[in-house]
């Protein structure tokens, strides 16, 4: 397989870069813009050096610019922050048309149970060795919104392995 080499970046970027991602949301409400950039720039060396066809990839650039487009227009409603519309448009780069439906029900799927999880921690009273650390404090305010990074890199990452490019690792 022509592609060997590059087995351990293709298994191990978008991972990792999803689980910095989600983390740095739940600790800083923030999803970094070189985070984001990371994993788009990121797909397109790896699919290219692996010898994904161009017409793949330019069909997957058009289902993250799609993404993207939908996004910004949640994000100037209100609906979602800027950091998770950048990352929702990366992963989609990752995912293509092909996953894209399975993506978005999977990211809803875990956005509305970490919601709800939130949401019913937010009805206590938050223990004062808690509230000593910035990020839980933040989390508990009923002020601050959700974290949906998580449910962003959750969903990526449960089907990462389903995915096209993964599939050159796994040779199919």
């Amino acid at each position: 397989m022509a592609a060997t080499f590059l087995n351990p970046a293709i298994i191990f970027f978008f991972p990792a870069g999803m689980a910095l991602a989600a983390s740095m949301d739940v600790m800083t409400m923030t999803i970094p813009n070189r985070i984001c950039a990371a994993l788009a720039a990121g797909y397109l060396v790896l699919a290219l050096a692996a010898g994904v066809p161009p017409l793949a990839i330019l069909i997957h650039l058009s289902c993250g610019a799609a993404v993207l487009a939908i996004a910004f227009a949640m994000f100037s409603m209100g609906w979602i922050g800027g950091g998770d519309a950048k990352l929702a448009a990366a992963a989609a780069l990752w995912f293509g048309w092909g996953m894209i439906v399975d993506y978005s029900l999977s990211t809803a799927i875990y956005g509305g149970g970490l919601t709800v999880l939130i949401l019913f921690g937010r009805r206590f009273v938050l223990p004062a060795w808690l509230s000593r650390h910035v990020w839980i404090a933040r989390l508990h305010d009923a002020k601050t919104g959700i974290p949906y990074g998580v449910a962003l890199a959750a969903a990526g990452l449960m089907l990462y392995p389903h995915s096209e490019i993964w599939g050159v690792v796994a040779g199919r």
